[in-house]
């Protein structure tokens, strides 16, 4: 299509449905927005909410088998289907890769392989072979990150000289002092004082001799690579190896006064974090270290509290035919505060029973008890949404900007009960903010990048600073609730999201892939506070005419967090072209190309059903280290941005959605202080 195709007009490339009538382009969106609408209210579940499968890649069944030796539970045909799908998800050059299309990758090669042989696969089989030769040409297991190398240690595969030293002594620091564990990302806080107390106690979970890896090291002699110094002899990465080497001496003490005191504490905050929640921060490595760590201190599997972590932690595995996949976590809230926007803005009535049922079971999972996020936001009372059925302790911003556009716009019979949960919603998300005038997911402030330096701090995520996405969500949250743009909190926001723009114009993805979701977040929080006319927004908008696909499509691979030059590049996808049709639409003039291009591409690629079909991962776990794939986002973003398409080309229905703007409706009921009120 070379020219915009306005509503009324034929698509001349659109195929005919019938050989005696040429169908509308305006019908045939309007046909893809309902059957994908139908498609979504097919998927929700009885309770009200959406909840599609979270897939990460192999690291996670390869862990599993050896949890499961772990915990003596190894059932032959439960491993077997577990190593059904290890095997099948390697390359033809031997190794397995972190995402779809990816390349080998040395870290999940490396469990791979040693999963695949408590499995009981010979060493000697071919694509044992292979795997080993891959481990080498990547660099060998001296050169894994500290995670691989601690599960290792913990089994007696390798020695723990080549594991960074964890103290559990770091739950002794106080709040104030430069490094606390509460300077850690939630998510690193969940994974390592568990590990902290491994660490320390080293418990004999001895497997087989036959399950040693020596075999995987390039160079026997340099086994302690990963500790080597760096050239530059004045550098954090030194001190911290120097600190570590420090620690490990320690370690070697047959005196250490604090040690117990120490373990105790890290045992006592590890029982607290998992109340209230579906396990110690309802993510997968957390979960299997709190269950490892509850073994070393004498509660075997059985023991009540094991169990209850075990029964959780069983929950994330998928059975399916001879295989047994495993999801990193689950995602329910996110999936329906997603699904209740693309819905809504498809035109579902705001009373329709799939909205109110679904309003209706989110209200219940408003998160409002205490929390680590409290550590440095002391003064503000709870009120956000966590992204599982429960997390009490890690309730996340971008949840909470989501969901509350999605209630937004339901007509729910017991409006006191929504004001209530949207007004502490708000007043939640506003304490959150950074310094910077940003919002990081998980915590406020937690930003202190020379922590990124510590051996441990291999996983990419030590931290969790202020992000451009999850920003944008919150601005854009904001104005949709009639926050205008010269409000100081959204100045500040537009300030940080102005200095975090790339030189091209476009915006780094934190949480999903990549710069195509970035910017088309950004835009849309912009449009919203009606900024979208300054120049930062020029540039992102001709820079994501610049990345489109002649077809209109957008992709983007996840080689892009690694390789800058390859952004907005990669195999076409429908929820990466539903992102940069949204940016499209709030920065873009409405008679630009590029806008009936990507809403063209999305017509076409839509299945009969309703749905849209996707290979590639699109979201973002740690980057560079894990990514995800969310089965929901192929339908629900393109529902989402093909009805805005829709609604935005139809001066009717653009008349009665500014008409009967939920905003307004809210802004009425002071969801926003009464100065911006009257300057609206």
């Amino acid at each position: 299509m070379g020219s915009y195709v306005r509503i009324g007009e034929e698509l001349p490339v659109a195929p005919a449905p019938a050989p005696w009538r040429q169908e509308t382009w305006a019908e045939q969106v309007e046909k893809a927005v309902e059957s994908g609408t139908e498609y979504l209210l097919s998927m929700q579940a009885e309770e009200g909410y959406w909840h599609g499968e979270l897939e990460a890649d192999t690291t996670l069944e390869s862990d599993y088998i050896y949890y499961l030796h772990v915990l003596d539970k190894a059932d032959p045909a439960r491993i077997a289907k577990l190593a059904n799908y290890v095997r099948r998800k390697q390359m033809d050059d031997g190794g397995w890769p972190i995402y779809p299309g990816g390349a080998s990758e040395l870290n999940a090669t490396s469990k791979a392989y040693f999963a695949l042989k408590l499995a009981g696969d010979s060493p000697d089989e071919p694509h044992m072979v292979k795997a080993r030769e891959a481990v080498h040409r990547l660099g060998g297991l001296e050169h894994t990150n500290s995670y691989v190398r601690f599960y290792l240690a913990l089994v007696g595969a390798v020695g723990w000289e080549l594991v960074p030293a964890i103290p559990p002594e770091l739950m002794l620091l106080p709040n104030w002092f430069y490094f606390n564990i509460y300077e850690m990302s939630s998510w690193t806080r969940g994974i390592v004082i568990p590990m902290a107390i491994l660490s320390s106690v080293r418990p004999e979970f001895r497997l087989p001799e036959h399950a040693r890896v020596d075999e995987l090291f390039k160079d026997p002699t340099q086994k302690t690579a990963a500790f080597n110094w760096s050239k530059q002899l004045l550098s954090w990465k030194n001190l911290f190896l120097a600190v570590d080497r420090g620690l490990k001496l320690y370690e070697k003490l047959p005196w250490k006064p604090l040690r117990q005191k120490a373990i105790r504490e890290a045992k006592q905050w590890m029982l607290e974090h998992m109340e209230r929640t579906e396990g110690l921060a309802a993510i997968y490595p957390s979960m299997m270290n709190s269950i490892f760590a509850l073994m070393a201190l004498g509660h075997g599997p059985e023991d009540p509290l094991t169990w209850r972590e075990i029964k959780e932690f069983s929950r994330f595995e998928i059975e399916e035919g001879d295989t047994i996949r495993l999801q990193p976590c689950i995602s329910p809230v996110w999936d329906t505060c997603i699904a209740m926007v693309a819905l809504e803005e498809a035109g579902l009535p705001a009373d329709h029973p799939a909205l109110v049922k679904a309003a209706d079971w989110i209200l219940t999972k408003q998160v409002l008890g205490k929390g680590d996020w409290q550590i440095k936001n002391k003064d503000a009372e709870p009120g956000g949404w966590a992204f599982e059925f429960r997390n009490d302790f890690y309730p996340d911003v971008d949840d909470t900007a989501f969901v509350l556009m999605a209630l937004q716009r339901v007509k729910f019979l017991d409006e006191k009960r929504m004001e209530a949960a949207m007004r502490r919603g708000i007043q939640w998300l506003l304490s959150m903010q950074n310094r910077d005038g940003g919002w990081g997911a998980f915590d406020r402030d937690n930003n202190r990048k020379i922590l990124c330096n510590i051996p441990f701090a291999d996983h990419n995520a030590m931290i969790d600073p202020s992000t451009a996405d999850v920003t944008a969500r919150v601005v854009e949250c904001l104005g949709r609730f009639g926050w205008p743009g010269d409000h100081p909190v959204i100045r500040k926001a537009v300030q940080f999201l102005m200095k975090d723009q790339s030189k091209d114009g476009s915006w780094f993805g934190r949480w999903g892939v990549n710069y195509v979701y970035g910017t088309s977040g950004v835009l849309r929080a912009l449009e919203t506070v009606s900024l979208t006319a300054q120049d930062y927004c020029v540039r992102a908008v001709a820079w994501l005419r610049q990345v489109q696909k002649a077809d209109g499509s957008f992709g983007e691979s996840l080689r892009s967090y690694e390789v800058v030059s390859t952004k907005a590049q990669g195999n076409s996808t429908p929820s990466q072209t539903a992102w940069g049709l949204i940016g499209l639409l709030a920065g873009a003039d409405p008679d630009d190309p590029a806008i009936a291009r990507a809403a063209a591409y999305l017509v076409k690629q839509q299945n009969a059903n309703g749905s849209w079909s996707e290979e590639d991962f699109t979201g973002t776990g740690f980057p560079g280290v894990f990514y995800l794939k969310y089965h929901l986002y192929k339908n629900s973003f393109p529902v989402y941005a093909l009805a805005r398409y829709r609604n935005q080309a139809s001066r009717a229905q653009e008349y009665c959605a500014v008409k009967f703007r939920p905003s307004e409706f809210r802004v009425r009921r002071g969801l926003y202080p009464a100065r911006e009120r009257s300057a609206s």
